[in-house]
């Protein structure tokens, strides 16, 4: 049974960091791709960043190139998403995919960037 579980989430001010963890099971994460994405209130769920099996290739949404970086820990089974000068406009429940076994979501974690 694929399980993703994110964690990291919480308040923070406009500028601050967060470190979004995501750890995976059920699947062979190692030979997996893995991707995060966001739902902000009101609107469709969209692509944060994608990484490869081997973390060799990336791939970011243009709002938040340059300031989030994916990464990931094959021999932790996690995948993490550092994310830095938070904007209020980052707000959004955060949540990773695999799309091992037809595609897995997460649960989420909420990220609220306010003063």
């Amino acid at each position: 049974q694929v399980q993703l579980v994110e964690s990291g989430g919480g308040l923070v001010q406009p500028g601050e960091s967060l470190r979004l963890s995501c750890a995976a099971s059920g699947f062979p994460f190692s030979s997996s791709r893995m991707s995060w994405y966001r739902q902000a209130p009101g609107k469709e769920r969209e692509f944060v960043a994608f990484i490869s099996s081997t973390g060799g290739s990336t791939n970011y949404a243009g709002s938040v190139k340059g300031r989030f970086t994916i990464s990931r820990d094959n021999a932790k089974n996690t995948v993490f998403l550092q994310m830095n000068s938070l904007k209020p406009e980052d707000t959004a429940v955060y949540y990773c995919r695999t799309e091992a076994y037809g595609g897995s979501w997460g649960q989420g974690t909420q990220v609220i960037v306010s003063s």
